[in-house]
């Protein structure tokens, strides 16, 4: 245990692989860990991104790795992880950022083509990414894993049922994973952010009748921005966080709290 004044949020010696790492929240996140001192392997589909990421993940002094892949691919993911682990070292926080919301209509209307799109990345690919780094943490018997949900996992928004489908199911998945993986040294937890401006809320954040609904429903009066979410990852992946299993911390301006 670190003794009271140590560095306790330092992940010096940490190696991170944080998924959707490209743009918006697992950026953000990405870089924060970075911060903190883990050694990041950033994945995501998009290598071009990821480059721009890794760019600045060196110019804070730390070792990175650009794993162009598919969440939704196992084998893919799998070769990244062993990439990884060749590269940087075994992985001790797993950051699980990669998700999609593409579709924005109601429950009726939505294709089983448009559901099941979001259920292989949002809800699939979350698993597959816990279940392949986890057995190695579990054989190490330490390790963080963080799930980003959202608020989607609480309430019921509007035109959204499969994404709240999915993060609700994402954040039953860190629950179950908490309980079976506690005794084994592994800490399961999860991030709910409310509204937050990024690639994936862009449409919603440019409809001035839109954002401005949202902003009167968030008691803090405004969206959040990506690295306002970073820091509930730096907590939840050190060993400020030790004592910290199977909860979802939201990150929400009060959205929830009315």
């Amino acid at each position: 245990m670190t003794e009271l004044g140590g560095p306790i949020f330092s992940l010096e010696r940490r190696v991170a692989l944080v998924t959707g790492a490209g743009r918006g929240i697992g950026r953000a996140i990405a870089l924060a860990l970075a911060s903190a001192g883990a050694d990041v392997a950033l994945v995501a589909r998009t290598e071009s991104q990821l480059e721009e990421v890794a760019d600045l993940v060196r110019s804070a002094g730390r070792r990175t790795l650009v794993v162009p892949a598919d969440v939704t691919d196992r084998s893919a993911f799998e070769r990244g992880v062993e990439a990884t682990v060749a590269e940087l070292g075994e992985i001790d926080v797993l950051v699980n950022s990669a998700g999609i919301s593409p579709t924005y209509k109601s429950a009726e209307q939505v294709s089983d083509d448009e559901w099941n799109a979001v259920v292989r990345v949002n809800l699939t690919g979350t698993f597959v990414c816990c279940q392949t780094v986890g057995r190695r943490m579990l054989i190490r018997q330490r390790g963080s894993i963080v799930n980003i949900v959202s608020i989607a996992a609480r309430v019921g928004l509007r035109r959204l049922v499969a994404y709240c489908a999915t993060k609700a199911g994402v954040e039953a998945l860190t629950r179950v994973l908490a309980v079976e993986w506690a005794s084994r040294g592994v800490r399961v937890n999860a991030i709910g952010p409310a509204y937050v401006e990024t690639e994936l809320t862009r449409g919603l954040c440019e409809n001035p009748r839109l954002r401005a609904g949202l902003e009167a429903r968030t008691p803090l009066g405004r969206l959040g921005q990506p690295e306002e979410v970073a820091g509930a990852a730096v907590y939840l992946a050190s060993d400020a966080a030790s004592y910290v299993t199977g909860q979802t911390i939201y990150v929400d301006g009060g959205w929830l709290a009315e």
